[in-house]
This record gives C-alpha cells, structure tokens and sequence, in this order.
C-alpha cells in the first residue's frame, strides 16, 4: 500500500510516516505543498492521501478540489488544526473522505487509516 503525506511541516510528514508504519504503510512519499502533491499524483497512484489543511502555494482544500475534479478518487483524509464544524463539512463536501484534527496521536491517525483502508485492527 503506498500513501502520499503531504504537509508544508517536515515534522508533521514525519510523525506521519511513522504513524502509517503502525498499520503496515511503509511505502510512503511526501509533498510538501499541494502543487508538489498534484505533480505526485499525476506520475503515479496512491492507495492513501494524508493532506495537510493550511499550505502555501495550494492549500490542501484547493488540492483536494484539483484531485477530483481530475477524477482521483484516492482516499483523502484532511489532517489540520482547522477544527471548525464548517471546515469539516467543507472538507467531506469537497470530497475528504475523513478529517483529522492535530495535535494528534499515532495511534488516532492508524485507526482513521484503518477506518477508510478497511484494514483490520490489531490483536
């Protein structure tokens, strides 16, 4: 399985990355603003998309827009600090297929990807 995390904070990629590993994702790229994530996904496909709210050049509404509106339908799930309801009703209206507010643990993020990826959880 192999996901694209994309977020303007290298930080936040990272504890993202190692968040994945939890539930098995160890195939996984990064962008570090939209522009760099749509180039991504025009050059190959992803099982997964974590998509960071607030970016420069493209805000990761703005990508995910572009996304389907090119006809990907990868599972996006929006990862910010934006926690209000409108947000989140804009983001699933947009096409998210879940959201997750930060500050987060790895152990919240595995649960939303195994939520969306159908994966089981662990014994």
């Amino acid at each position: 399985m192999k996901a694209l995390v994309v977020d303007d904070s290298l930080t936040i990629r990272r504890i993202v990355i190692k968040a994945l590993g939890l539930v098995g994702i160890t195939d996984a790229h990064e962008a570090a603003d939209g522009a760099e994530a749509l180039k991504a996904t025009q050059e190959q496909d992803f099982d997964l998309i974590l998509l960071d709210w607030n970016m420069p050049k493209l805000t990761g509404i703005e990508t995910l827009r572009a996304l389907r509106q090119a006809g990907k339908k990868t599972p996006v799930i929006m990862v910010t600090t934006e926690a209000e309801k409108s947000r989140v009703i804009e983001a699933i209206k947009t096409g998210a297929n879940d959201y997750l507010i930060k500050p987060f643990s790895p152990d919240q993020l595995a649960a939303k990807v195994r939520n969306i990826m159908g994966a089981p959880a662990p014994t």
